[in-house]
């Protein structure tokens, strides 16, 4: 193989796998805490083993997505650059304790690889998010799992945003990404969706040690969602309330391609509203509960099919640790 092809890039020395960042997700909760619980105590600081973190421990506790404030939109520059006060949110006050245990962000000192687990209440399979399209590590672990977890419905999503400007705790690490699974219901667990994730975090860290180890990593093509807009629901123009409901042609069609003209809304008084956009785009976060509040029905997004380079660990790196 000619290494002229390939993107050699370091170690990946320190792995964080966080859950709980939402409290109510409870997949990512109950996983980080049973890994947690086989982990020796002597072993917390061997940096061959992940860094395991509740994210949102308050949240956590009373199965909330927050306590205050959306711990999620908490981590762009600005967050975690502002001042701390008495009156400041318990989220925002955590973001700054996770960019210190983690980051800084955007610093040389900042874990190699987050791992952030959610779940959603849309049928979206299994779904990495990420801020970018070009990172190599993030998209080879998304190739891996398709090959370890042929049965799930798998996608790569991608949030096109400055770095400066994401906002979720995966955007700490050089490397990052949430894994989403869903349909499942806030604050229950499923057992299906649970050991998905559980297969999904236990492969991506067999890829991380195998890359470690100078596993070669084959490119190839891998297609990418990314997030062109958010659609709300119809509202009363005086009180804003919402006035109609997901369409049921529309409902669980997460990634199914909707063309303009395609029914998106059932209003209560039973009237259907259609897309009226100018292109077909592939919509996800369907019905997602969480994002009543946010205002988004769901999301369109454009599919597109990015190259990715073969990736193997720069030679020199590997005696470092």
């Amino acid at each position: 193989m000619d290494k002229q092809e390939c993107v050699c890039l370091p170690k990946l020395s320190r792995v964080a796998v966080c859950g709980g960042t939402h409290g109510n997700e409870l997949s990512g909760v109950y996983l980080v805490k049973e890994l947690m619980k086989r982990r020796p105590q002597e072993d917390d600081e061997d940096r061959n083993q992940p860094i395991l973190v509740l994210s949102n421990p308050r949240a956590t506790q009373k199965c909330l997505r927050y306590i205050e404030v959306d711990l999620n939109r908490c981590f762009s520059h600005d967050a975690l650059n502002s001042p701390l006060s008495d009156s400041t949110p318990y989220e925002v006050i955590r973001a700054h304790e996770l960019n210190t245990q983690l980051g800084p962000k955007g610093s040389p000192d900042s874990v190699d690889l987050v791992c952030d687990l959610h779940n959603t209440t849309a049928n979206m399979g299994l779904c990495l998010i990420s801020f970018s399209d070009s990172d190599w590590i993030s998209m080879h672990i998304f190739k891996h799992l398709q090959q370890c977890i042929p049965d799930i419905p798998m996608r790569y999503i991608h949030f096109d945003l400055p770095s400066d400007e994401s906002y979720s705790l995966d955007s700490v690490g050089k490397h990052g990404f949430a894994i989403e699974i869903g349909p499942q219901p806030h604050g229950v667990v499923r057992s299906n969706v649970y050991t998905t994730m559980k297969d999904a975090v236990e492969h991506m860290l067999d890829w991380v040690r195998l890359f470690n180890s100078g596993t070669v990593f084959e490119g190839g093509p891998v297609d990418v969602f990314t997030l062109v807009k958010h659609i709300d629901y119809p509202r009363d123009c005086n009180t804003h309330d919402v006035i109609a409901a997901i369409h049921p042609q529309l409902q669980d069609k997460d990634f199914c391609l909707l063309n303009p003209g395609d029914p998106v809304f059932q209003t209560f008084s039973g009237e259907t509203t259609t897309y009226n956009g100018s292109e077909s785009l592939y919509p996800f976060f369907i019905n997602e509960c969480a994002y009543y509040e946010k205002g988004i029905a769901f999301s369109l997004s454009r599919k597109r099919c990015v190259k990715v380079p073969t990736v193997w660990m720069h030679q020199d790196q590997s005696n470092k640790l």
